[in-house]
């Protein structure tokens, strides 16, 4: 056996090896990916391997952790967290929320529907970036888990891009090649009748079947703010140039307060107690009320802020020093038994003063008591609600008066900078979309633009990135580069063609759909369809017939790549965003693939006369 033979071997060998670990997620992916490029660099090491009279080396393994395709995808997760921390698309959200009646179903799928008609005829990438967050913002405003929207958006873009020539970048592809080495000319809509029916039948199953295929996931962050049930006794000085000055009651409530329970209004040295009739909000009023974390968030965060931190701690007009409205973080600690904070209530306590950090709310879980929260004296196990800059927060670690809860602290959205990360957003989308710029450099200048303006601080960008992504694609690359070089790729293919002598042309066509199906799962799609057209023309000439059903096969089998994560740019992009493991596109994206291979090879030999 000759030494490239036993490369090639070796080389099967770690690529079946790391996808069964992958599937199987018994060790982090980005441990297994590791594992695989090293095994890759010690095979052509110990196994010398020319290509094109170069030997493959080290660094042509290493080179796919600088591919512009991964750097795109990083950089457009950063851009997603500029959306993110600017609750820049909560407005959009909840008007179609309300547009649907808050029925999530309704309010994802025409969405989704509208994902697979540009699709066809836009980049799918971009469609994917625009839509994700959106969908985000709507799932959580619908209380559903983005697990269960993100994967449909990447797999009804992939089933729109197929039924146009300019759906996908492999779609021009394939019809370039076959037009140079033949007489066939594919036009924009030569392959859209079959690929509607493809594109139909998949849209059925990843609209119906694949939300129940899916595990709700979320992080920590949102399980913390998911608990709504959890209340804490806050209260909101009223100064001049507030926005409640003037707010009248309505039916006992106050409109602008309406996710918080008001259980005090204190004018002076004269509470007003509910129900709240005629009363309007003057300067000097303090309002107590009760709010859940999300709720007392979300008025810090408003672009007129209802709450003012320094406020919270100083009524009585005292200077303190600034907390940036830029670098807030909300975080919960315990009152520690034996603690200097007991039976003192706040301005006593000198918290603010030691630590730099404001009391947003106190939650007592026996009792909740209606009077000012600075007039609440401690006890141990109180939970304070406390917001600070991220620094102040972590040194809440070595406070002994007071135990952090690690995993409460969260950055408040930063709203004021909504419009901003909208513009950035709308930009990287409009010229990538149009292709006036390549997408790379869109999104890399956005990455850039999202920091320079302040949507986004280096710590929350470099937080945006996902190991698992950086590390699968890089590894996928290096495994490309492999079965390249052996010729395994090639081996594959002229065995499929030895294996399929003498048989019928829709065994031929059902055969060839299957093996590409497979490995565009492995390699990119654009190197599956470059690797297996010509193979097909060649196919179609063995046994005298039209090319066009053969090369179209390979465009709708190129682009079925949803069976792993690494098998297509927009699988990526929602990888991270939607908590998915390797499995979950396993799970979901091998049926999805087998059905469209099932429907292909049913429909062509009728659709095409085989």
């Amino acid at each position: 056996m000759h030494s490239i033979d036993i490369a090639m071997a070796l080389t099967f060998l770690v690529i079946a090896t790391t996808v069964i670990l992958y599937a199987t997620e018994r060790f982090a992916i980005e441990t297994i990916a590791l594992g695989s490029v090293v095994a890759f660099i010690a095979i052509f090491t110990v196994i010398p391997v020319e290509t094109n009279g170069a030997l493959i080396t080290a660094g042509d393994f290493l080179s796919g952790f600088s591919n512009p395709a991964l750097i795109t995808v990083i950089c457009l997760l950063i851009i997603g967290q500029g959306l993110f921390q600017t609750d820049a698309l909560e407005g959009p959200a909840k008007a179609i929320v309300r547009w649907t009646r808050g029925k999530t179903a309704l309010a994802t799928v025409p969405i989704l529907i509208a994902v697979g008609i540009l699709s066809a005829f836009l980049n799918n990438t971009p469609v994917v970036v625009m839509f994700l967050p959106i969908l985000s913002a709507v799932a959580a405003t619908t209380g559903r888990s983005a697990s269960r929207v993100l994967m449909p958006l990447s797999f009804i873009a992939i089933l729109g891009g197929m039924t146009t020539l300019i759906g996908s970048s492999t779609n021009l592809l394939v019809a370039n090649y076959a037009a140079q080495s033949t007489d066939l000319k594919l036009d924009f809509f030569s392959f859209t009748p079959i690929g509607l029916i493809l594109a139909g039948v998949g849209s059925l199953y990843v609209l119906i079947v694949v939300p129940r295929l899916l595990q709700p996931r979320k992080t920590m962050a949102e399980e913390i703010q998911g608990q709504s049930g959890k209340q804490f006794i806050a209260q909101i000085h009223v100064t001049f140039g507030h926005p409640l000055v003037g707010m009248e009651s309505v039916s006992g409530m106050f409109p602008a307060l309406k996710d918080m329970t008001v259980r005090l209004v204190q004018r002076g040295e004269k509470p007003i107690l509910p129900p709240f009739e005629n009363v309007s909000l003057q300067p000097g009023d303090t309002v107590i009320v009760a709010a859940t974390r999300t709720a007392l968030a979300n008025a810090l965060a408003r672009r007129q802020p209802i709450m003012d931190p320094e406020a919270a701690t100083t009524p009585d007009g005292q200077d303190t020093p600034s907390l940036s409205a830029d670098s807030m973080t909300l975080a919960e600690v315990v009152v520690a038994p034996a603690s200097r904070l007991m039976g003192r209530t706040l301005p006593q306590s000198g918290f603010h003063a030691e630590t730099d950090c404001v009391v947003m709310g106190i939650q007592r879980r026996s009792r909740m008591p209606r009077m000012a929260m600075n007039d609440i004296r401690l006890e141990a196990g109180d939970v304070l609600l406390v917001a600070g800059g991220a620094e102040e927060i972590a040194r809440l670690r070595g406070n002994r008066d007071v135990l952090l809860l690690d995993w409460s602290a969260a950055e408040v959205p930063r709203r004021r900078h909504a419009p901003k990360a909208l513009g950035i957003f709308a930009t990287v989308v409009l010229l990538s979309a149009t292709g006036l710029v390549p997408i790379v450099a869109m999104a890399v200048a956005g990455t850039f633009a999202m920091i320079a303006t302040g949507c986004l601080n280096t710590r929350q960008a470099l937080r945006a990135i996902d190991s698992r992504i950086f590390m699968l694609v890089g590894a996928s690359l290096a495994g490309a580069v492999a079965l390249e070089a052996t010729g395994g790729a090639s081996a594959i293919a002229s065995g499929l063609v030895t294996v399929l002598q003498g048989q019928p042309p829709a065994v031929m066509l059902s055969a060839l759909f299957m093996i590409v199906m497979i490995l565009t799962n492995f390699l990119s799609n654009n190197a599956a369809a470059v690797l297996f057209t010509p193979i097909a023309i060649n196919m179609a000439n063995q046994i005298g017939q039209s090319p066009e059903a053969f090369v179209v096969c390979i465009i709708f089998a190129a682009n079925a790549s949803f069976a792993t994560p690494i098998g297509y740019q927009t699988n990526l992009i929602v990888m991270g965003p939607g908590h998915y493991r390797f499995s979950d596109f396993v799970r979901a994206g091998v049926p999805l693939a087998l059905i469209l291979w099932l429907t292909f090879t049913l429909v062509a030999p009728w659709y095409y006369g085989l």
